[in-house]
């Protein structure tokens, strides 16, 4: 029997019980299937001397929902901080996906990496200010004025930008 028919064994065995795991951590059923659909089509680009069971499937469906929720809290938190701090913030218009993007753009391209180093502990990891300043060796003002500089870029890249 090949990889590959071994990876179709698996996916007709074991889809329904990956697929309802996916659904009830994401509550989307578009994610749910796209998450099932990504861990099997890594498997078949994966390497074959691995031996995957049931159990390797579940772990690798919830840890793929998990980093999903994770980065759609991060997404969120960015855009939450950007807007509380932005004085022009209409209160009904929430950034769109578009606007996000582009942070993330500004945030990769035009902040510096101790700077990003900060935005990823505190708004990823949700980490306070003197939690951040141990795990860098620096101080909390430090760290304030890498946040509080980082996020004045972003804010006048995006003003620039409309």
């Amino acid at each position: 029997m090949t990889y590959k028919n071994e990876i179709e064994r698996l996916f007709k065995a074991h889809y329904g019980q990956l697929y309802q795991l996916a659904n009830s951590l994401l509550h989307d059923d578009d994610f749910a299937r796209d998450i099932v659909h990504e861990v099997f089509a890594s498997l078949l680009d994966g390497n074959p001397d691995v031996l995957v069971t049931g159990g390797y499937l579940v772990k690798a469906v919830r840890n793929r929902c998990i980093n999903h929720i994770r980065d759609c809290e991060i997404h969120q938190r960015i855009a939450y901080r950007y807007f509380l701090d932005n004085k022009e913030y209409d209160t009904d218009d929430w950034p769109d996906d578009e606007t996000i993007a582009r942070i993330y753009h500004h945030i990769r391209n035009n902040i510096s990496p101790q700077a990003r180093r900060v935005i990823e502990l505190r708004f990823a990891e949700g980490l306070p200010f003197a939690r951040i300043a141990a795990t860098m060796g620096i101080s909390e003002t430090a760290v304030y004025r890498h946040l509080s500089n980082a996020l004045k870029i972003i804010r006048k890249k995006l003003n620039e930008n409309g």
